[in-house]
């Protein structure tokens, strides 16, 4: 019976208009692909990579600065060379992408669940409470996300005790940062959607049988605004891998000693102008690649779930 019913939900979803949609757009199946291909290249990271950044007793000093495989003084070991302390590249890069997509995945998870949570309470319940978390939601967005996010960083940096392990505690508050540097969107997408349902029949038909506010919120108004929520989550994906690279770049983001797309950079930068270029090229080659694969995806969706484009 369970297969029959998984089965049955396969074929309706490959029959549905999205679907069709997903692969009639070249460009959303080649950004799917790539996305694919380098989220499975980060999950995977322990069995493809040629060598383990984190071994200290594998790296060599004297490996330390070649360049790419293809270039004179390369060692087909390292394909995209090595760094200032011997690490491997393209394992680096690999290991790197897993800590950019955590970051960026949960910042955008946690972020979510803030901003539909408080959308709906101010769309739904009105009064006050509205008026306080809109303006809250106004007087930050009076600045941009990436200096909101480097405040919350810096305070709860400066919180944390003399005897905490920030390479421990670091990710979980660069992913807390970022969150809260980006709930006001989905905050004000879901309190327009609320706004638009809660005079809906069947919104006035659950109360009159008495059902609470509450339970009308959760069971028959979030179904009906996640449709944008989804949207914006997909494309701010992106977004927040860029942000934990922008300050992982500015040195207050993941510590060096754990390996991001952003420290990458920042440790390459230091090494661009003396000619070891690979090690800033390659890290931003996965950058742009990651952040515009998930941004086409997130345009594609947009699209396809915009009934006036059907």
């Amino acid at each position: 019976m369970t297969d029959a019913v998984s089965t049955s939900a396969a074929g309706r979803f490959f029959d549905s208009d999205i679907f069709y949609s997903f692969r009639s757009s070249p460009v959303a199946v080649g950004a799917a692909i790539v996305a694919a291909l380098m989220i499975l290249g980060s999950v995977l990271a322990p069995l493809l990579a040629p060598h383990d950044p984190f071994d200290l007793a594998t790296l060599d000093l004297n490996n330390s600065l070649l360049p790419p495989a293809w270039v004179a003084q390369g060692q087909a070991a390292f394909p995209l060379g090595t760094d200032d302390q011997g690490r491997d590249v393209l394992s680096t890069i690999l290991y790197g992408s897993r800590i950019s997509l955590l970051v960026g995945l949960a910042s955008v998870a946690l972020a979510m669940v803030m901003g539909v949570t408080l959308g709906l309470l101010s769309g739904f319940l009105g009064g006050r409470l509205d008026s306080f978390i809109m303006r809250t939601a106004d007087v930050q967005l009076s600045f941009p996300a990436i200096l909101i996010a480097l405040l919350i960083n810096g305070v709860a940096r400066s919180l944390l005790p003399g005897n905490a392990n920030l390479e421990t505690l670091a990710i979980g508050v660069l992913i807390g940062s970022i969150a809260l540097a980006n709930w006001v969107q989905y905050a004000r997408t879901v309190r327009g959607s609320t706004m638009v349902e809660k005079h809906r029949e069947y919104v006035q038909a659950a109360q009159v049988i008495g059902v609470g506010p509450f339970a009308i919120m959760r069971r028959h108004v979030l179904p009906n605004v996640l449709g944008p929520v989804l949207v914006i989550g997909t494309i701010n994906v992106a977004t927040a891998i860029i942000t934990e690279a922008t300050l992982s770049f500015l040195g207050v983001g993941v510590p060096p000693t754990t390996p991001s797309l952003g420290t990458m950079i920042n440790t390459g930068n230091n090494f661009l102008y003396s000619g070891e270029w690979w090690l800033v090229v390659f890290p931003g080659l996965a950058l742009i690649l990651l952040c515009m694969s998930v941004n086409l995806l997130g345009d594609w969706l947009r699209d396809a779930l915009n009934p006036r484009l059907q």
